[in-house]
């Protein structure tokens, strides 16, 4: 197994294969606790190209984002023994990941406070959707959508293929404020659950799903702009 000096990097898994139901916890737990380098090169493998892309939403680089992945491996080996299964082996290892890369995010002066995830004063994020969109108190219609959502059509299936729109909805993404922005980059970008997410982060289900319905609906208005002024 590498030692803390050498780059860990992904290899080809020795004896586990990719069959469904090989790397299940218990058992790849049970492997990493006896030292199965095998086990842990899956592991790699499994994980760490996402691990790089969660740990970039806290530090400026993706180098840097390389060393607090080589610090989370590290963490691993050194906490393995105490896994209590209480959550997922992934929900585990990712909170290790983004601990480490908050504390380095901080240390660069590029990341906002975790506590920022959390309710505070006030709402710093904002409204979901802008409210002019609504009808005003009132009106018959009050908070009602003053015209129907925009309807993208069959062309807009293979629009969404190309690169340009990807890179808006990246651009997006990265440009909304950190509290919202992790929870869509885990669950839409990363395909975490909501529940991982929820443990991981360590916020309430009510929170992931609040925030990650305004960072959804912000990526919308973005595209309905863009597509609106295709047409």
């Amino acid at each position: 197994m590498s030692g803390e000096g050498e780059l860990i990097t992904s290899a080809e898994p020795i004896g586990w294969g990719r069959v469904e139901g090989a790397h299940d916890d218990a058992a790849l737990v049970a492997a990493l606790v006896r030292g199965d380098e095998a086990a842990f090169i899956a592991l790699v493998d499994r994980y760490h190209a996402a691990m790089i892309r969660a740990a970039c939403r806290f530090v400026p680089s993706p180098a840097i984002a390389e060393e607090v992945v080589q610090e989370t491996w590290i963490g691993l080996f050194r906490g393995i023994d105490g896994f209590a299964g209480r959550s997922s082996l992934k929900t585990w290892l990712f909170t290790i990941l983004l601990n480490q890369a908050r504390r380095r995010g901080a240390a660069e002066h590029r990341s906002v406070p975790f506590s920022a995830l959390s309710h505070g004063q006030g709402d710093p994020v904002g409204p979901s959707v802008d409210p002019e969109r609504f009808f005003p108190s009132g009106h018959p219609d009050a908070g009602h959508w003053t015209r129907a959502l925009a309807s993208w059509g069959s062309s807009v299936e293979d629009a969404l293929l190309s690169m340009e729109v990807a890179a808006l909805i990246r651009q997006n993404i990265d440009a909304l404020p950190e509290g919202i922005r992790l929870v869509i980059t885990l669950r839409d970008l990363e395909g975490w659950s909501a529940d991982e997410v929820c443990n991981g982060l360590g916020i309430s289900d009510t929170n992931q799903r609040v925030r990650l319905h305004r960072a959804r609906s912000r990526v919308r208005d973005t595209l309905e702009r863009y597509f609106a002024g295709a047409s």
